[in-house]
């Protein structure tokens, strides 16, 4: 096939999804031209290529990875005849917004669905997906992870892709150590959702190439552990899917992009942070779960916070470090270090932006309803840099971290740092450990422990 007869695509992501898609659906179709990706949320991803080693033999000099903000321009210049929207917690309105500009640019626009991009495992999937980022998808994974673990059974997590470095080395990837993360240069964020799995002994792949990450992991393991990113649906495709929802935010079950679709999808869904919502937020959640599917099976869950020294932060003036994304994709005001911060009794939360870094203040200033709070952003050393030398420029006893890393083994610190981490707890019936030992018992998989 010549080159003018093969449909050009242009692929919207943020280096997740979009790499995703195209190994998955394009990168093997002779028919098909993929002229550039774009990139947003993530700063410092656009201007790269993705590679020629992972794009083949269709592509073979790699891919341009463009800013969004162009998203017309590369249209019109590169006669695009379909754009791929392939990236995830986007508004619906923002979403349509995007297909407004391709469509007036001229191509069609699409969304690839789970049949044409999940990979069939030959191992059982337990899958975790959100409706929003900040749910809690992470401490319910390594929750179930752990439940399978006491089961006997040889158990793999595979993250949802968080590729911001040389994208050929992390092609795939395998952490079990700390000093995988630090052969790799795991930015904050990758951190975030690695470092707990390491501290519990287990293991976790990730990286762009999810067929090989997938051979890879079935090697060594019984069960696969989908951790999914922002609120997208899986890459895999699951044998049981568990779907959590926020009770603090009640009324964003199907106000965003794939959310909505997660939600229509799930085997049973998670109302979380019962806790801290209080019965009025949870019951409008489940009446609003109801709405959409009315029949899915539902369990209510706490995400209580374990603060490691509350005695070193009782009365004392503390800057508070949370989850990034939580508190960027998420739009979650506050996270975890917030919330052990004010139980544990705190003198006074300082507010961090008056000596914010200018890379941070950009931070604040694109997500104005962040206060009290600095998100853990860290996608690149001197972003990471900049988050260290705010924190070192506030008036304060103590940092409470809510972040999952380990924030003072990344960066010399002036102030202690106390660590607040969020855990996974039932709160009433049905359990989640119901449904898993349901999903043992259909995989032939419930007598392993026994052994």
């Amino acid at each position: 096939m010549s080159t003018s007869d093969r449909e050009r695509i242009l692929i919207l992501g943020a280096a997740g999804r979009d790499f995703h898609n195209f190994n998955v659906v394009f990168r093997e179709d002779p028919g098909v031209e993929v002229v550039a990706f774009t990139a947003t949320q993530i700063p410092g991803i656009e201007g790269r290529r993705y590679p020629p080693e992972l794009s083949g033999p269709h592509h073979p000099d790699g891919i341009p990875i463009l800013d969004e903000s162009r998203l017309e321009e590369v249209c019109r210049r590169e006669r695009v005849d379909r754009v791929i929207l392939a990236y995830s917690d986007l508004s619906h309105a923002d979403a349509m917004h995007l297909a407004s500009r391709a469509l007036a640019a001229g191509p069609d626009f699409a969304v690839l669905g789970p049949a044409r991009t999940m990979l069939r495992a030959a191992r059982p999937v337990v899958a975790v997906s959100a409706v929003r980022t900040g749910c809690g998808k992470s401490q319910t994974a390594r929750w179930i992870a752990g439940h399978l673990r006491e089961h006997g059974l040889r158990v793999a997590s595979l993250r949802h892709p968080m590729p911001y470095g040389d994208l050929t080395r992390q092609r795939v990837q395998r952490f079990a150590s700390y000093a995988d993360l630090d052969a790799a240069s795991c930015t904050a964020e990758e951190r975030e959702e690695y470092e707990p799995y390491i501290e519990a002994g287990a293991v976790i792949f990730s990286g762009v190439d999810y067929a090989a990450i997938l051979a890879e992991a079935e090697r060594e393991a019984q069960v696969l552990l989908w951790d999914g990113g922002n609120n997208d649906f899986p890459f895999l495709a699951p044998d049981l899917h568990v779907v959590l929802a926020d009770a603090l935010r009640p009324d964003q079950l199907t106000t965003h992009h794939p959310g909505e679709t997660v939600l229509r999808m799930a085997d049973v869904m998670v109302v979380n942070k019962v806790d801290s919502a209080g019965s009025e937020a949870t019951q409008r959640a489940i009446d609003n779960i109801h709405a959409v599917r009315p029949d899915v099976p539902l369990v209510r869950a706490a995400s209580p916070v374990v603060l490691d020294d509350p005695d070193a932060v009782r009365g004392r003036r503390v800057v508070v470090v949370d989850d990034g994304p939580t508190l960027t994709h998420g739009g979650m005001a506050y996270g975890a270090g917030w919330v052990a911060a004010s139980s544990a009794g705190a003198a006074e939360i300082v507010d961090p932006r008056p000596n914010a870094a200018p890379l941070i203040r950009a931070v604040f200033q694109h997500h104005p309803h962040l206060e009290r709070v600095l998100p853990a952003v860290g996608y690149g050393r001197e972003q990471l840099e900049a988050l260290a030398q705010s924190l070192d420029a506030v008036e304060a006893d103590v940092i409470v971290s809510g972040t999952p890393l380990d924030l003072a083994r990344l960066v010399p610190l002036r102030l202690p740092v106390i660590r607040a981490r969020y855990a996974y707890a039932d709160a009433g019936e049905p359990r989640l450990a119901d449904f898993v030992e349901t999903f043992l018992e259909r995989c032939g998989l419930a007598a392993v422990g026994a052994r």
